[in-house]
């Protein structure tokens, strides 16, 4: 059954379709949720394209240069103005120079799609699958519970969800699983930039709690993770082998098939430590 028509809120469009439920098929509104390219132009030269839901794109931006090794830290982003166009939106960043001059090295172009986090590399060496190990960080203890609360409370938070059925979300939950942030979009890995985007502006201890995701938990996400030094990433559905690698080696705990009553943990790391129950 589809979900809730009402209220309408921002990511999404009202569409007529043709609703076939039993013998007599109805016309009805349906909402559907958006997708437009947003390109994110650094110092004036055109860096990335992807498909995106355009809401949060300060917070994309920022999550994206962060989370892709773009700046070192947000010291680097000295602008972010957001331009609204016909069926797509621009984003603007001002930069260091420094991390500008290393950008332009890169020879990056990517086309970034909704599931495809490497589109448009222009070489392996690009990849950057060689995390360095990350500082310990406490994680919640015992971890079920925390999981369980995590679990439970990421339904009412996804409003885009619930109008459209169709987007992903981001949650940072604090070390006792309690919700405390959700972003939406097309994209998981939109997703999760928009999240760290929005938590790195608000200045949040990014190894204060840990990322609940809507998704599989592909190499790009824990990767971006673990750049801005997040300890743990939990996902509904399943990791890849890749991302289980590289969680590895950063030492983030990687937990999977989270619901309220249990999950899989593919990571055993002795570099991070526990919090206190």
């Amino acid at each position: 059954m589809r979900p809730d028509l009402s209220p309408q809120p921002s990511g999404c469009q009202q569409r007529t379709v043709m609703r076939h439920r039993g013998l007599v098929p109805a016309r009805v509104t349906d909402h559907v949720a958006e997708e437009v390219p947003v390109a994110l132009v650094f110092n004036g030269i055109s860096h990335a394209v992807m498909m995106a839901t355009p809401r949060d794109l300060e917070a994309l931006a920022v999550g994206f240069a962060l989370t892709e090794g773009i700046v070192p830290d947000q010291s680097d982003i000295h602008d972010v103005a957001v331009h609204q166009l016909p069926a797509a939106a621009e984003v603007q960043l001002t930069i260091g120079q420094g991390a500008f001059m290393q950008l332009k090295q890169r020879r990056r172009a990517l086309s970034g799609r909704t599931g495809c986090g490497i589109c448009g590399i222009e070489s392996l060496a690009l990849l950057d699958l060689e995390p360095a190990p990350m500082p310990p960080a406490p994680l919640p203890a015992p971890l079920a519970p925390a999981l369980a609360r995590a679990a439970r409370g990421l339904g009412q938070h996804q409003v885009l969800m619930r109008a459209t059925g169709g987007v992903h979300a981001a949650a940072w939950c604090g070390l006792d699983g309690t919700v405390q942030a959700v972003f939406e979009d097309v994209g998981r890995h939109n997703g999760l930039d928009k999240l760290i985007g929005h938590l790195v502006m608000q200045g949040a201890d990014l190894r204060a709690g840990f990322v609940f995701l809507s998704s599989r938990a592909s190499y790009e996400l824990v990767r971006k993770a673990a750049r801005v030094g997040i300890p743990m990433l939990a996902t509904i559905s399943a990791p890849t082998s890749l991302a289980i690698d590289i969680a590895g080696q950063a030492g983030l705990k990687l937990v999977s098939f989270c619901r309220a009553d249990g999950f899989v943990d593919y990571t055993n790391s002795a570099d991070i430590v526990s919090a206190a129950p």
